[in-house]
């Protein structure tokens, strides 16, 4: 059995659900910072309402780090390319082809 807080276990076919827990994720909730500092949190296991205050100016700080719009902004050296065609979640490959 996992402890709190950790990932769901890999499993290889749906049979091995059995053996698991009702709850194989807890979840949780966490507010975090502009600048990437925890400020509320993390609640685990249990049902709860997080508040934290804000300082609503970091948000623009924040946004000085990455300026997306700016010199970042160089379709001459970056693309973003979507393949909107439909994928497969599960490729399965074999020991030649690996």
């Amino acid at each position: 059995m996992r402890a709190s807080g950790e990932g769901a276990p890999d499993l290889e076919s749906i049979d091995e659900l059995a053996d698991q827990p009702d709850i194989m994720c807890s979840g949780g909730s966490v507010i975090i910072a502009p600048s990437g500092e925890v400020i509320a949190g993390p609640l685990w296991d249990k049902e709860g309402i997080l508040y934290a205050e804000l300082d609503l100016d970091e948000i623009t700080k924040a946004k000085l780090d990455l300026d997306v719009t700016g010199h970042y902004a160089r379709p001459d050296i970056f693309q973003l390319k979507v393949n909107s065609e439909p994928q497969s979640s599960v490729i399965t490959n074999s020991k030649n082809n690996a």
